[in-house]
């Protein structure tokens, strides 16, 4: 069972490492090194201005999201899950929490490395849909950045 709660200073560490290895798994594919050498003070700085959730598996923090709403787009960045427990649903209950309790947001916005099958399905499952290329992006990634808009009423 996923559980997903606010991260916690307390949680920090642990989100570091579960990120670093997420992200590791792509460094022979793109320049990863942005998010797996973050350090704890620029987490700190990062959280004073974004909201993080993690998710817990058994007790352990298995993976993390960041987020932010301005002018209604809630923009949503560094999901992470352990390599261990990717496709059992966190990064989905991560992804939801978010839609859950962003109320302010109209639209939800999410980039993700072009050359992550994986991921693209992922937010594709959730209803997102590819908006925009970002080609040699920052790092000289190639990023493909999705969208989903909350239906009125909801």
């Amino acid at each position: 069972m996923i559980h997903i709660r606010p991260a916690t200073e307390a949680d920090f560490a642990t989100l570091l490492h579960v990120q670093q290895a997420a992200f590791g798994e792509y460094a022979n594919v793109y320049q990863v090194s942005g998010w797996t050498t973050e350090t704890l003070d620029s987490l700190r700085e990062d959280a004073k201005e974004k909201h993080i959730f993690v998710a817990e598996a058994e007790g352990a923090v298995v993976g993390s999201v960041r987020y932010w709403t301005v002018a209604g787009v809630c923009v949503i960045r560094l999901l992470s899950v352990s390599p261990a427990h990717q496709s059992q649903g966190v990064g989905k209950a991560l992804i939801r929490e978010i839609e859950q309790v962003a109320t302010d947001a109209h639209k939800f916005f999410a980039c993700t490395m072009l050359r992550t099958a994986r991921n693209i399905h992922l937010f594709m499952s959730l209803g997102y849909k590819a908006e925009t290329i970002l080609p040699d992006h920052y790092d000289h990634l190639d990023l493909i950045c999705f969208a989903k808009y909350r239906l009125a009423g909801c």
